[in-house]
C-alpha cells in the first residue's frame, strides 16, 4: 500500500512539474525571444533564422537606442510620471483608507457604497475628455499624473489590510495622547508596508504601461511617456526608424550597417528590452512585501 501510495504521489509530482514547466515557458520565451533577437546577427534576424539561442552577437541597435535623445525624453516622461502618480496613489489611498476603518466615523457605510459605484459605473471616455478639457488639464502632463492619483481598488485594499491590524494599538496610542495623524504614521503606516509594496507596484506597473490616455490627452509628443513612443514604432510605425538609424550612426557604424543589413525589425525588439527593463528591476524591490501584502489583505474582508 505504501509503495502504491508512494508511486501515485510521484506521478501526481511529474505532472505538476510537467505542467509548471510548460506554464513557466509559454510565459518566459515571448521575452526570451525578443532578447535573443535583439543582440543576434542582424542578418539571421532578419531572417527570422533564431528560435531558441541568439545566433552572433550584435549590439549595434542598442547604441542607436541610447544616441536617440526623443526616446530618452520619452522615458524621462514616464519616470516622471511614475514619481508623482506613485507618491499622489500612496497619500491618497492611506488619507481615504484609514478614516473608514474607524468605527465612530459617521457615514462610513455610506462613503463605502459611493466608493464602490465608480468601480462598476463610469461616465465613459467622452465625459472623461470633457472633464480634463475643462479643468484646463489637456495638453499638459497633468492630464497623465491626477487621473491616476487614486485607485478606488487600492483603498478597498488597504482599508481590509488595516482593519486587519488590532485597534487595541490604536487605542493604545490615544491614551498616550496621540492623535489620527499619529496613529496612522507611527502605528499604521509602518505595519502597512506588506500592502503599500502591492499597491506600488500596481502603481508602477500601470503607469509605466500607460499609453492610452497619453494618446488622447497629449498630442505635445514633448510630453508623452515612452509606452506611447513604443507604441507609435510598433503600431502605427509612424516613427521613422531608419531615419533614426542615420541620425545617430557613426561612419563606422554606417559601414557596419551595410555590411550586415540592419534591419529595423531588430531595432524594434531592442526597444522592446529597453523598454521593459525598469520594471523588471522594480519588482525585486518589492518581492519581500509584495507576496505577504496580497495573502493578508485578501484574508479578511
Amino acid at each position: 500500500m505504501q509503495r502504491k501510495k508512494l508511486k501515485r504521489l510521484t506521478l501526481f509530482d511529474v505532472i505538476v512539474l510537467i505542467l509548471s514547466a510548460g506554464a513557466c515557458f509559454i510565459t518566459i520565451y515571448p521575452m526570451w525571444y525578443v532578447i535573443i533577437m535583439s543582440i543576434s546577427d542582424p542578418v539571421v534576424a532578419a531572417g527570422s533564422g533564431v528560435t531558441f539561442w541568439p545566433s552572433g552577437f550584435y549590439l549595434g541597435s542598442y547604441q542607436i537606442i541610447l544616441r536617440e535623445m526623443d526616446f530618452w525624453l520619452s522615458v524621462r516622461n514616464s519616470v516622471l510620471y511614475v514619481i508623482a502618480g506613485l507618491v499622489l496613489m500612496l497619500a491618497t489611498t492611506l488619507l481615504v483608507a484609514y478614516p473608514l476603518t474607524r468605527p465612530n466615523l459617521k457615514g462610513r457605510k455610506a462613503c463605502v457604497i459611493f466608493l464602490l459605484i465608480p468601480m462598476y459605473f463610469s461616465g465613459g471616455m467622452i465625459p472623461s475628455f470633457i472633464l480634463i478639457t475643462k479643468l484646463g488639464l489637456y495638453n499638459t502632463p497633468w492630464a497623465t499624473i491626477l487621473p491616476g492619483a487614486y485607485g478606488i481598488w487600492n483603498i478597498i485594499l488597504c482599508k481590509t489590510y488595516l482593519q486587519s491590524i488590532p485597534h487595541e494599538l490604536a487605542e493604545a496610542a490615544y491614551i498616550d495622547g496621540a492623535g489620527n495623524m499619529q496613529a496612522l504614521t507611527r502605528i499604521y503606516l509602518p505595519l502597512a508596508k506588506p500592502v503599500l509594496a502591492v499597491i506600488s507596484i500596481y502603481t508602477i506597473v500601470g503607469i509605466w504601461n500607460s499609453w492610452f490616455g497619453a494618446k488622447l490627452y497629449q498630442p505635445n509628443p514633448a510630453i508623452q511617456p515612452v509606452q506611447l513612443y513604443l507604441q507609435k514604432v510598433l503600431v502605427e510605425q509612424s516613427v521613422d526608424l531608419s531615419k533614426m538609424m542615420e541620425q545617430n550612426m557613426t561612419q563606422e557604424m554606417m559601414e557596419a550597417m551595410t555590411t550586415k543589413a540592419m534591419s529595423a525589425r531588430q531595432l524594434k525588439y531592442s526597444m522592446i528590452v529597453v523598454v521593459t527593463l525598469p520594471i523588471i528591476m522594480v519588482y525585486p524591490m518589492f518581492q519581500k512585501h509584495f507576496v505577504k501584502g496580497v495573502m493578508l489583505g485578501s484574508l479578511k474582508g
